[in-house]
């Protein structure tokens, strides 16, 4: 590896961690969020600090070319972090269907108790208007005659 590259993928995994730090001090990435990215990125330092390291893990494991572990050890992360993310959107799923009952159901309380209401004050209102029964409504109202 030579300096430039060298020094590229120590600046490139600090940058990495840069954002996910600067998220999670702005509040836009969550700590559960960022354990991943973190670790990703804690990882892509310390082999871009000691490269050595990536070598002896490839040969380990029998893999030729470090790099090809280096891309499988990301499309690793990845996909855990994909699967973190489908089990957090199926629970978020379910709650917004809850909850969209729940307001469905409220709702239709509401508007029950609504009927009622005005159903009763409108009995009520109208008993009022209305004259009572047998007695006329003329000129006079229904108090009595008048005196024309």
């Amino acid at each position: 590896m030579n300096a430039v590259s060298y020094a590229f993928s120590i600046v490139a995994s600090l940058a990495a961690l840069g954002v996910v730090v600067e998220r999670l001090r702005r509040r836009r990435l969550r700590e559960r969020h960022a354990v991943w990215w973190l670790a990703a990125g804690f990882a892509a330092l310390v082999l871009s600090v000691f490269p050595g390291l990536l070598e002896g893990l490839a040969d380990l494991v029998g893999i030729q070319e470090p790099s090809n572990l280096a891309f499988f050890a990301s499309l690793l992360v990845v996909f855990v972090v994909c699967v973190q993310y489908s089990a957090e959107l199926t629970d978020l799923e379910d709650k917004v269907r809850r909850l969209a009952e729940e307001s469905a159901i409220a709702t239709l309380r509401l508007r029950e108790l609504e009927r009622r209401v005005t159903g009763h004050q409108g009995a009520d209102d109208a008993a009022v208007r209305r004259p009572a029964r047998g007695v006329a409504a003329g000129p006079g109202g229904p108090t009595g005659p008048s005196d024309d």
